[in-house]
């Protein structure tokens, strides 16, 4: 279920002005133009008169209330905080799942037993535990199904329930399928350096409007280790 928290934020982002307190219908002369896209050429061009908490006099603009800019009186060439506001809300499970039938769970237990096997005779023995730990936490992902979380985006970053990732910590973004869901991947400055997302088809394009405003979407070249995967997955099908 998709609840825009802030219908401001979200009518901002389609371009609509919100009507003034007043109720006066809104001036047509920037409506088109993105609110953001306003604050940045009025940054580049050094204008004096920066969108306050209250629009001027016969100014137009499409910014919603709630993110308004206000100059600092304390320290100057600085504006006071924006509160957070939510601007898009879901709740879907906090990965993708897929229940597996037996035969899956046979395949791999026999791949890790020979695998541990030619371990064992090589004399590696470490690598063994590796092996075995692997192989537990795929069954725990595999039998537990995942549970369902809220997910919000705000005009701080992306919460997942009371985690919250910063905008200034995220990089690209795009969309991807997983046993037959559709997700979507956002790089991170954490570890894994990985945030995925569970969403329904109607989800996409709001949330790829809105993700555009900060963030590139593009998607990177898999890794070593993802394309070893894949080659994996291609040539042993585990069901």
């Amino acid at each position: 279920m998709t609840e825009p928290a802030s219908t401001a934020v979200s009518g901002a982002l389609r371009g609509q002005t919100p009507l003034d307190t007043a109720g006066a219908p809104p001036k047509t002369q920037a409506n088109q133009e993105h609110p953001l896209e306003r604050l940045k050429a009025a940054d580049q061009a050094g204008k004096a008169a920066v969108p306050t908490s209250q629009p001027t006099t016969g100014a137009t603009t499409n910014i919603p209330e709630d993110l308004w800019l206000e100059r600092s009186r304390v320290a100057p060439g600085l504006y006071k905080p924006v509160p957070e506001v939510v601007v898009f809300e879901w709740r879907s499970l906090s990965r993708p799942f897929k229940k597996r039938n037996r035969q899956f769970f046979v395949t791999v237990t026999v791949i890790a037993l020979l695998v541990s096997l030619i371990l064992f005779f090589s004399g590696q023995l470490l690598p063994i535990a590796v092996v075995i730990s692997v192989l537990f936490l795929l069954y725990v992902l595999q039998v537990v199904p995942p549970q369902e979380i809220n997910h919000q985006v705000t005009t701080f970053g992306i919460k997942l329930e009371d985690n919250l990732y910063y905008w200034q910590e995220m990089g690209r973004f795009w969309f991807d399928k997983k046993y037959g869901q559709l997700l979507l991947n956002i790089e991170t400055l954490r570890f894994p350096g990985r945030i995925t997302l569970v969403l329904s088809k109607d989800q996409r394009e709001p949330l790829k409007e809105i993700l555009s405003e900060v963030l590139l979407e593009q998607k990177p070249e898999l890794t070593a280790f993802e394309k070893i995967s894949q080659w994996f997955q291609e040539k042993i099908p585990l069901e």
